[in-house]
């Protein structure tokens, strides 16, 4: 196990070298006790993947974004049991479908997050090809705060003040938007609500991020198959050799900004990635706007204005929650 988890290290640690490389970190080791507690360039790697990983649905032309979605699940999974055997994280894997096997209630959760992340991922890839980037940038945005009403709706948790406050706040900014548009920016509800769900379902489930994305692409596998080789108007991998590559690599950039993000989660806490995670959605709305030149108008910024007000409300709302939990904290170790 000891030699499981340095592999899985190295190649970890590597993904994150390439996004902060320099000269003196061309070892593996250096590499790795360089990044160490370092969690925060993690981070930081995956969100601007994140966020520029736009550019690369843009460029995948003639192909349909269901037929591109299907594509993504499929080699996503190729991709992930790749990685699951590379890494040596082949039994952990075993280990964790079997407790998958065994328990119905995360089996079928499993399955309902498959289904999840499937909506969202068809989602985005139709936003950014229909030249909505700003609309589906603003799903990430307002996506903290959906997770701050989902967890009130079905872990009962207590909505605070300021959480209400931001609530209030961003959705006064989807109405204007909405009346401004004259139609409900429903790519942005949908990806907020499929992702927060999603990872709501995920908290509950007990596996690693690797295990997870590989069993929820591997539930999905055989219909984006079936898809692919029985209703698809293209044969399988039948288009020009730039976009074919392009299709294959689909999976090399879903997975890489989710294994970054796994291991900037073990090393900051939740509050940093908190701060940083509205970097994905900032760097669409910049690609929205400087590069694909989407139509926008100041009633529209207004409405984006309210939203981030409500952002800015529950940003101070959360730290001052664990601003005040830590110094309780440490009055309990002083009695």
């Amino acid at each position: 196990m000891k030699n499981q988890k340095i592999r899985y290290n190295k190649i970890t640690y590597g993904l994150g070298g390439v996004f902060f490389f320099r000269k003196d970190l061309l070892s593996w080791k250096k590499i790795r006790d360089k990044m160490k507690n370092k969690g925060v360039y993690f981070g930081l790697s995956a969100y601007v993947l994140w966020g520029l990983v736009t550019l690369y649905w843009k460029i995948i032309v003639g192909v349909s974004p269901l037929a591109t979605m299907c594509y993504r699940i499929v080699w996503s999974f190729v991709f992930m049991v790749l990685f699951i055997v590379l890494s040596g994280k082949k039994t952990q894997f075993l280990q964790e479908a079997r407790l998958l096997w065994k328990n119905k209630a995360f089996a079928g959760l499993i399955v309902l997050a498959s289904v999840l992340i499937s909506i969202n991922w068809f989602t985005f890839i139709f936003a950014v090809s229909a030249g909505r980037v700003m609309q589906a940038s603003l799903g990430y945005y307002i996506n903290p705060l959906v997770n701050v009403l989902l967890a009130t709706v079905f872990l009962k948790e207590r909505l605070s003040r300021t959480g209400m406050l931001a609530c209030l706040l961003a959705s006064i900014g989807v109405i204007l938007l909405s009346i401004q548009t004259g139609t409900i920016p429903y790519a942005s509800l949908i990806m907020a609500f499929s992702f927060s769900t999603y990872g709501l379902i995920k908290k509950r489930i007990p596996i690693s991020s690797v295990t997870g994305l590989t069993i929820e692409t591997m539930v999905i596998f055989p219909f984006a198959l079936v898809y692919i080789l029985g209703f698809s108007t293209v044969g399988f991998m039948n288009y020009p050799l730039q976009t074919n590559l392009l299709l294959m690599g689909a999976g090399i950039v879903t997975a890489i900004p989710l294994l970054l993000f796994a291991e900037a989660a073990k090393n900051v806490s939740y509050i940093t990635l908190g701060f940083i995670q509205y970097v994905n959605p900032t760097i669409m709305l910049l690609l929205a706007i400087f590069l694909f030149h989407e139509t926008y108008s100041l009633a529209q910024f207004s409405a984006f204005a309210f939203i981030w007000l409500g952002i800015a409300v529950f940003t101070y709302g959360t730290l001052g929650t664990a601003m005040k939990e830590r110094r309780m904290g440490q009055q309990r170790k002083q009695l």
